[in-house]
């Protein structure tokens, strides 16, 4: 007797959900498992609504800070942080809405339950209510997700101590929060908090923000956070966090030796760990890295015929368009389709903090120790008509190229909307276009855009405005 499924999907994050929508439109018999939400983290209480309250908070530091530069004036201005949460949920309610819909329009069956690996081909579900139950298939696509990594002897509480997750549902804004951790998540809540008037302070381990990118990024940001007050301690590293009644304190260690932080919260944003527990793996033998991922091939294949893997749980790079290009790429290979390999360090990289950053391939560093001969430039938006129009000119754009032939290794951006620059480059680096022809293609003026023809310019030693 034929398998019910062709394919079947545990996890609905926006690798699952991606995945189970292209895996239908091949023509094949999808289902989809998930526990908690459709759309998983990201739609939830990630991406989604983080970006909903960094909008509010957008506004908020604006009409707060830059109301006479605008010719505004009002009395009694008042920025209620709970209506921000609540619009927040909104938005993330009616986009899981949407996700809903597509399972309909696509024909994928949705089972909600906990999913479970029995054997090559046969998926346990187990819903909130009712009893266990079994789903044949040809094809396994693990996407679980990844969850947060906490300190040792650590614990969120949903009081004192938080992740994620906690800092995004709470209505109530901390007073004087302390943040652990200067990668993405931990700056943008920097941003969202500081803006509705909490006294924030981010504690980083790295010797500069956002460790993950360019350097020059990590310490402009840096600048840019501690002239709005944001107080930030970079390469301090966090040695104990004591929650009680009255707020938490935190000891870290320094280059000047231990400091003690004291606040009414504590979030901790160190990062996370693929979800793959319970869930069968090592019963039908899947591979796992030593940072405990699922290991896969460039076709998104475990090295169990039959058993895949995509998203945060395959630890290549944690964000969400990765792992949607990965869910596609993986059903494409089930149907039998040649792919073309995702090379994970030209992959857009976003950060909605205020300035934005983004980046995409080899950071400076990164590329002179692969051997190139590198050449950079950079170029201030203070330069750029649109930007200063819009008062908001903090920033530049890096291009990194390789000066033999031309080749772009890597952008690196912190300013204004500078995540929405990010398609153009890399665009171009894969259709293997050079900075020459970035410069020739004509943007249109006034726009944030033109800083990538500037940029570029300058990289050829041609620089136009400047």
């Amino acid at each position: 007797m034929a398998p019910a499924y062709d394919v079947v999907v545990i996890g609905a994050g926006p690798a699952g959900y991606v995945a189970a929508i292209r895996g239908s439109q091949l023509g094949m018999k999808v289902a989809l498992v998930e526990k908690t939400w459709l759309g998983g983290v990201c739609l939830n209480v990630g991406c989604i609504p983080s970006k909903a309250l960094l909008r509010n908070a957008e506004l908020v530091y604006v009409l707060r800070h830059k109301a006479k530069t605008f010719g505004l004036r009002f009395e009694g201005f008042q920025a209620d942080y709970a209506q921000a949460v609540k619009r927040s949920r909104k938005v993330a309610q009616r986009l899981t809405k949407g996700v809903a819909f597509l399972m309909r329009k696509n024909d994928v069956e949705v089972h909600m339950g906990t999913g479970r690996i029995l054997a090559v081909g046969q998926v346990q579900v187990t819903p909130q209510e009712g009893e266990p139950y079994v789903l044949e298939t040809r094809h396994i696509v693990v996407a679980t997700g990844a969850r947060p990594i906490m300190l040792p002897g650590v614990e969120a509480d949903g009081e004192r101590v938080l992740t994620y997750k906690e800092a995004i549902l709470q209505e109530r804004l901390p007073e004087r929060p302390i943040i652990i951790g200067g990668g993405p998540i931990g700056v943008e809540f920097a941003t969202i908090w500081h803006a509705y008037g909490a006294q924030v302070t981010v504690v980083e381990m790295m010797p500069h923000l956002l460790p993950m990118e360019d350097p020059d990024l990590g310490k402009a940001l840096g600048r840019s956070l501690e002239k709005r007050k944001i107080r930030v301690l970079t390469g301090h590293k966090v040695t104990g966090v004591e929650a009680g009644q009255q707020g938490v304190r935190v000891r870290a260690e320094g280059p000047k030796g231990e400091v003690t932080l004291e606040g009414d919260q504590v979030l901790v944003a160190i990062g996370f760990r693929p979800n793959t527990q319970d869930l069968g793996l090592e019963d039908v033998g899947v591979r796992l890295t030593p940072r405990g991922a699922i290991e896969i091939d460039e076709r998104m294949a475990t090295n169990v015929p039959g058993i895949w893997a995509i998203g945060d749980v395959t630890g290549k790079l944690m964000l969400a368009h990765v792992g949607s290009a990965q869910g596609i790429r993986c059903m494409e290979a089930i149907a039998g389709r040649e792919i073309d390999p995702l090379d994970y360090a030209f992959m857009p990289r976003a950060v909605y903090s205020h300035p934005q950053v983004a980046a995409f391939g080899l950071t400076e560093p990164q590329a002179r120790e692969r051997g190139y001969r590198v050449k950079t430039a950079q170029f201030p938006f203070q330069a750029i008509g649109k930007a200063l129009a819009l008062d908001e000119y903090e920033g530049w754009a890096k291009l990194v190229i390789d000066e033999t032939y031309g080749e772009i290794l890597g952008a690196h951006l912190i300013g204004p909307e500078v995540t929405e620059l990010l398609p153009e480059l890399t665009l171009a680096r894969m259709m293997e276009l050079t900075a020459e022809e970035i410069a020739r293609n004509v943007h249109a003026h006034p726009t944030l855009s033109e800083i990538l023809a500037e940029v570029a310019h300058a990289v050829l030693g041609e620089p136009i405005h400047i």
